[in-house]
Order: C-alpha cells, then structure tokens, then sequence
C-alpha cells in the first residue's frame, strides 16, 4: 500500500494558503430528477452522487463493490435527494443497459486502469478495461436515452481524462478507452440535441483517489524511478498547477453541465487539467 498522496508544501499543517475555495457550491435543484452514477463507491464517483443527491436528485448509484456502497448509502442517508445502492458489475452489459431506464441524468464514470508497456500488456485486461470503460457507456446512453427523448430532457456527463485528449506512455488500454469516450460524447450530442439531451465530457488531470494511489508501484517501476519521484517527475510533470485535484472539484463540475445555465453546451470537453494540456 502506498503512503497518501501530498505535494511539497501542501502536507496537512504546511503554513500555506488552501489551494481549495471555501466558497459555498453551486445551487441547483435537481428535485425530481433521476441520476445514475456508475463507480459511484469510491473516488469521484462517491463525491458526484453525494453532491447530485444534496441537490435533489435521486440516485442510482452503482458499482461491484459492495462494501463501499453500504458506506455511501449511510453517508447520502440525510440528503434530500435519496440515494440507492445498485450493485453491479458493467462487463455485464445486458444488465447496465437495463440500469440506465428511466434515468435523466447519467454520469459514466467508472474506471479501472493498469501501467503496463504495450509488449507486456495482458489482452484480456486490455479487453475488460474497453469493456468497461467504453461498451459499457455505449450501452448505458442506449438505454437512458428513449426515456430522455420522450420528456425532452437529459443530461449525459462522462467522466472522461486528460488522457482523453493526451496519452502518456504505458497506458495503452485507458487511453484508448478515454479517447473513445469522447468520440462517443460527441456522437451522442449531435443525435440528441433535437430532444433536449446535452453531452459532455469532464476532463481531470491526476484527481487524489486510490486508483492514483495505486498506480505510484507500476508508475515507479514502468519508469525505473522510486515511488516518492513518481508524483513530481511523472504525474504532475505536465502540470502547470502542483497539485492533485480534489474529487469534490470534479463534482461540481458534474453539477455545472447539469444547471439550466449549461444548456448551450454540448459535444465538448470540460477540462479541469492544472494547465497540462495548455503545452
């Protein structure tokens, strides 16, 4: 296991200013609304359906880890939206098309991801990591767009990455699952802009979860380094901000392209990257 992810200078008493607003978030009503978060146990997904739940929406939140859904449940529990624990696993693809009916908001976000030269790259992950990062997407906008069609109304935001619109080597499967995601997006937007449905893209560079955490041993290894270089020489080396970002950023994000405020956009790609891809 790794030690917690801090930059120099940002460790929890470090005499610096807060890189994080304190700020109140964004307001928005979603009351009424339904939302299906998929990943939702963990990481950026636990923050999306906790920020889409405080503002009124009910969740469906979905995800193969059964503990951490039963911590999410009890965390959204005084929330007034509400929030529903779905455990399911998206290799399954009958099964999320099935999830995604009736929701007005989907966010697809799970993902999984392993550093590996191509050579040495296992085809059957390469294949789960498509499967579940791109034909499971594909499957759940199939099934939540008839419902978004027929009321004139719909939200789709994929959580996509900066290694959506950049690669970086050693990460031939997630890169090419990411890159597929935004083709996707933008198909999607272009069919449902005749019925009300926008489709975006939310772009982060490295955000502070456990699977960043779990990539520092493979990183470190893959570029022959120790793992306490792999945040400043690997990660954040083409980051203009030394910072990770924090899931609840992202989340606000997600909340943004839901507002009445975004309705003019679609078929692009909101990026929260610390000014990597500005090279």
């Amino acid at each position: 296991m790794s030690a917690p992810i801090t930059v120099p200078g940002t460790e929890p008493g470090a005499d610096v200013a807060s890189p994080l607003p304190r700020a109140a978030g964004l307001a928005l009503d979603l009351t009424g609304r339904t939302a299906l978060v998929t990943g939702a146990a963990g990481g950026i997904g636990r923050a999306v359906a906790l920020r889409l739940a405080a503002a009124g929406a009910r969740v469906r939140a979905v995800d193969r880890a059964a503990e951490g859904l039963e911590t999410l449940a009890e965390e959204a529990r005084a929330l007034p939206g509400g929030l529903e624990p779905r455990l399911l696993d998206l290799t399954d693809l009958d099964a999320a098309e099935a999830a995604a009916a009736g929701t007005d908001i989907l966010v697809n976000n799970a993902g999984i991801q392993l550093v590996r030269p191509i050579e040495d790259f296992p085809p059957d992950v390469f294949h789960t990591v498509l499967t579940v990062m791109l034909e499971a997407p594909f499957r759940l906008v199939r099934g939540a767009l008839p419902h978004m069609y027929a009321q004139g109304w719909g939200r789709i935001v994929n959580l996509s990455s900066v290694h959506g619109l950049r690669a970086s080597a050693f990460k031939s499967a997630y890169v090419a699952a990411k890159h597929g995601l935004e083709g996707l997006s933008k198909t999607a937007a272009l069919e449902g802009a005749p019925h009300g449905v926008t489709s975006n893209c939310v772009n982060p560079g490295y955000v502070r979860t456990a699977l960043v955490e779990k990539q520092i041993a493979d990183q470190a290894a893959a570029h022959g380094i120790p793992p306490e270089r792999v945040l400043t020489e690997v990660l954040l080396k083409d980051s203009a901000l030394k910072r990770l970002i924090e899931p609840e950023e992202v989340a606000e994000a997600v909340l943004y392209l839901c507002t009445p405020q975004a309705s003019f956009i679609t078929g692009t790609s909101l990026t929260l990257d610390g000014g990597w891809t500005a090279h």
